[in-house]
């Protein structure tokens, strides 16, 4: 099924909920079982776990990798969140289209130890599936209408395949034009 592993042999997601953060495990148990069972997780080191290198040793394709970053919106006060997903030959459009859909005077990144405490998942493996069940989940259409991903798992010595699809049924999920240039 998966053509994305390069020399990584995939298991079923659920059968190592070892290799995944807990709110990972959480969220992939509230999926419709039929596309839980189409995830699955590789083992890798955890040295490597940052995109490029993951790619470049394992020899999966870079164009089938996925980044999530946290986005932070503020407008006085208040602070809104959001995880954006594009692919990893992109980037997100943080001061326009994700400010705009926050309603935010400025947005930008959010602090990594922000970022950490608020999923419950490592630095370098936060990944849109079992977020804050409050955030949107923007996703760019070429994420969306991917047939297979490598995204994080929520801890750095793992990657979890998904298909595009399966992300567009998790909660808050948005696909939004113009997200990822």
């Amino acid at each position: 099924m998966w053509t994305i592993t390069g020399s990584l042999t995939p298991v079923p997601a659920l059968s190592a909920p070892d290799l995944l953060a807990g709110p990972v495990v959480e969220a992939l148990r509230a999926l419709d079982a039929a596309d839980a069972d189409r995830c699955a997780v590789v083992e890798i080191d955890p040295s490597l776990a940052d995109t490029a290198e993951f790619c470049a040793t394992y020899g999966s394709p870079l164009s089938a990798s996925a980044n999530c970053v946290v986005v932070a919106g503020k407008r006085g006060a208040a602070v809104r969140y959001a995880a954006c997903l594009v692919l990893a030959t992109t980037r997100a459009d943080v001061n326009g289209v994700v400010r705009r859909r926050l309603d935010a005077r400025k947005a930008s990144f959010a602090p990594m130890d922000d970022a950490v405490s608020l999923t419950g998942m490592a630095h370098g493996g936060i990944t849109p599936v079992g977020l804050p069940a409050d955030w949107p989940l923007l996703l760019a259409p070429e994420v969306a209408a991917a047939p297979e991903l490598v995204i994080g798992s929520g801890v750095r010595r793992s990657k979890l395949l998904v298909p595009g699809d399966v992300l567009v049924e998790l909660p808050n999920a948005e696909v939004v034009e113009g997200l990822a240039s």
